[in-house]
């Protein structure tokens, strides 16, 4: 049984992930279960708490999470710890989700989409490897008054050497499946948990002697994305550089409606990796409800899922040729120049597997 939890959440989440969920069906999965729970601000208006125990509990039970997106302007009042954002990084420490892959290629034909000149921008073809579950988000924070009666928010910046080691094999491994090139991003020019990530960088790296190994700064890295993008193979990086660069990657590729991305542990199961599956581009309130919403990112999250999680490779190229053939075809939504809606776009794309 391929026990699946669906956690769509909160403005788009429910639009786009229902479109994945038809795409998977349609594909005819033996032993599908699809198990839904609440999530975010809908799980917070309904049980009090935007990660109920109920929905902790699903997770768990599951071989993966096909996750929407949370985040609701209404919550900003909310005490940070009730606020829908904090359930994705609930689901990421209590799952042991450290490791997040985010691929980033430009389709064929959305050149002239991408913020760049269209000769870079086909040049992209990178999967940012970005460590969960340490870092300022989920290190010590607060505020305090200082002596001369000023107000000072403070967080907290830290990695251990094994949570380094092990994202960093990640991406080690990651290379090797690639063009065996890894770049290792850090501010170790600046900060001591930087260099710290460096130094364990470069002890991983003995014990792959056939990958490529370079460094960079994050403020140079951010610089050569825009710039050369193309010498990227795989970037690895900690939980705050890698969140900026990998929506940075989005809009280099044309849009954010396009890249999916997966949490993974060290949990198997049954099947394979267990896992967390999700668009990057968040709840984006100002079109929710509306049918507007581009689910080619979730569906393309499904087609992660199945492969890291079920080791279903043949079902998860053919989604991904599905979603890149409908866009060859002109299937185009809002965010890429279109006026194709939600339904629209989940149907074409349903129609090319």
């Amino acid at each position: 049984m391929m026990r699946i939890a669906v956690l769509a959440g909160d403005g788009i989440g429910p639009e786009v992930t229902d479109e994945a969920v038809r795409v998977l069906e349609a594909l005819d999965l033996p032993d599908l279960a699809l198990l839904h729970g609440a999530v975010g601000a809908a799980a917070w208006r309904e049980h009090g708490h935007p990660l109920p125990p109920a929905t902790l509990d699903l997770a768990r039970g599951s071989d993966a999470v096909l996750f929407g997106a949370v985040g609701d302007p209404a919550c900003d009042h909310l005490e940070r710890h009730l606020r829908p954002e904090q359930a994705v990084l609930g689901l990421r420490a209590q799952l042991g989700l450290f490791a997040n892959l985010r691929p980033a290629t430009t389709f064929a034909g959305l050149e002239d989409m991408s913020a760049l000149r269209p000769e870079i921008a086909r040049q992209i073809d990178l999967l940012i490897v970005r460590e969960l579950n340490g870092d300022v988000y989920f290190g010590d924070k607060g505020t305090r008054t200082t002596d001369d009666g000023r107000r000072e928010g403070w967080d907290m910046m830290s990695y251990a050497e094994d949570e380094v080691r092990r994202i960093a094999h990640v991406g080690f491994r990651a290379a090797r499946g690639r063009s065996k090139h890894l770049t290792s991003v850090d501010k170790a020019n600046v900060l001591e948990t930087s260099q710290l990530w460096r130094d364990v960088v470069i002890e991983v790296a003995a014990e792959y002697p056939d990958i490529t190994l370079d460094h960079l700064y994050v403020d140079n890295a951010a610089m050569q994305m825009v710039k050369s993008p193309g010498q990227f193979d795989v970037i690895v990086t900690g939980n705050l550089f890698g969140d900026i660069l990998s929506d940075q990657a989005s809009m280099c590729v044309g849009s954010i409606g396009l890249l999916a991305s997966a949490s993974l542990g060290q949990r198997q199961t049954g099947h394979g990796t267990f896992g967390l599956y999700e668009p990057i581009h968040g709840s984006a309130p100002d079109i929710a409800g509306q049918g507007k919403a581009n689910p080619m990112a979730a569906i393309l999250s499904a087609a992660m899922m199945l492969r890291h999680s079920f080791g279903l490779d043949v079902q998860a190229m053919r989604i991904e040729a599905a979603v890149g053939q409908a866009l060859a075809d002109g299937i185009r939504g809002g965010d890429l120049g279109g006026t194709l809606g939600t339904a629209a776009v989940g149907a074409a794309v349903r129609e090319r597997l």
